[in-house]
């Protein structure tokens, strides 16, 4: 049977595609991916950064879907990542060299600038518009 391309994105390093146990060299190469992956993210967080004149992380544990990495900038903008695990998200953070903070609250979550899209977005989620979903 053919050998079927992984794709780096989806793979975190955490399990062998295909459920069985990892061969020789198999944890070096999803070592390899998840540092590749860690390195995207992290020129991504430093774009974000340099687009809003810094930046600031939380991260989110979400599950087996990975983490969450949500960045505020200094000027009140903010934006999300996705990370396939909470190490990779761990390892983008340092590598971007952003304070990371524990929780999303106090001071941290008052930077964030909110527009009349997230206002109509969150009334309408909150009061069950079916228009507004």
């Amino acid at each position: 049977m053919a050998d079927t391309p992984v794709d780096d994105d989806k793979n975190d390093g955490n399990e062998h595609e295909n459920g069985l146990e990892n061969g020789p060299g198999d944890h070096e190469k999803q070592q390899a991916r998840a540092d590749r992956k860690a390195a995207r993210l992290a020129k991504q967080i430093v774009s974000f950064g340099q687009a809003h004149g810094g930046a600031e992380a939380q991260l989110a544990y979400i599950g087996r879907r990975g983490a969450r990495i949500v960045l505020v900038g200094e000027d009140g903008d903010w934006g999300d990542l996705m990370a396939p695990s909470f190490a990779i998200a761990q390892s983008a953070t340092a590598k971007a060299g952003v304070t990371v903070h524990e929780t999303f609250d106090g001071d941290f979550a008052a930077k964030v600038r909110t527009g009349p899209y997230e206002w109509k977005r969150m009334a309408g989620i909150q009061l069950g518009s079916p228009g507004e979903r």
